[in-house]
């Protein structure tokens, strides 16, 4: 019984709950990864959708982290560490994306605004005398009309330009400084959401790497202001 108080006191419904816990949290050793992968290409070829699905997920990933190895991604990075200002633009349906990408970047920088043009929200960029020293990051959707405009402008204007877009999409090279390429989206009217989703996490964490000291000493200075407002983890 004080076993029991105990457990429902850190918030678990008892024993069993406890034993579903560390079966969720515990690693998954490469054997056991290598049987659920099995099962998981088994399923897909049977063509079990969600299989399908995350059988497809699996190989943005593998994308993507071939990319992070590639000289664009080391440039990419560099670009947004040195940049005077950074600005990520997107559809206004993508805005949720791109502040979760500035708020990751504010990890490591200052400076990161996020554009999702709703309100004449671009004429930020076209405000200012020219863009010199600033980075323009473009997330490419098939919704978004005014990428391709947005970005030569932006070019025009002094900034540089880094696009993040679906393989084969149609853009001109020297309308960016700069592409990432996601994989093809798997529908003709998808966005491409959990690539994107990964690539923007990685691309962030890659920045906050190469700032090291200096991003690791904005991170404690932020968890302190969070505390203060009693904004902790532990709430």
């Amino acid at each position: 019984m004080t076993v029991g108080r105990f457990l429902r006191a850190l918030g678990y419904q008892g024993l069993d709950s406890v034993k579903v816990h560390i079966r969720e949290t515990s690693a998954i050793s490469p054997t056991q990864m290598q049987a659920s992968l099995t099962e998981l290409q088994t399923d897909a070829s049977a063509g079990k959708p969600l299989a399908v699905l995350v059988s497809e997920q699996i190989q943005a990933l593998h994308h993507i982290y071939h990319l992070t190895g590639q000289p664009q991604w080391s440039e990419a990075v560099s670009m947004i560490s040195a940049a005077r200002e950074v600005f990520i633009a997107t559809h206004a349906s993508l805005s949720g994306f791109s502040s979760h990408f500035a708020q990751r970047l504010t990890l490591a920088r200052d400076g990161v605004r996020a554009l999702d043009g709703t309100g004449s929200r671009f004429a930020e960029l076209f405000a200012r005398i020219d863009g010199t020293d600033a980075l323009l990051i473009v997330i490419d959707s098939k919704r978004f009309r005014r990428a391709r405009l947005l970005a030569r402008t932006a070019r025009r204007y002094g900034y540089k330009v880094i696009l993040i877009t679906a393989q084969g999409a149609n853009w001109i090279p020297d309308q960016a400084t700069l592409a990432l390429a996601l994989p093809p989206t798997r529908t003709d009217n998808g966005d491409n959401l959990p690539p994107l989703m990964a690539l923007l996490d990685c691309l962030s964490e890659a920045v906050t790497a190469a700032a090291g000291e200096e991003a690791a000493a904005r991170i404690r200075r932020m968890a302190e202001f969070g505390s203060l407002l009693g904004e902790g983890g532990n709430r």
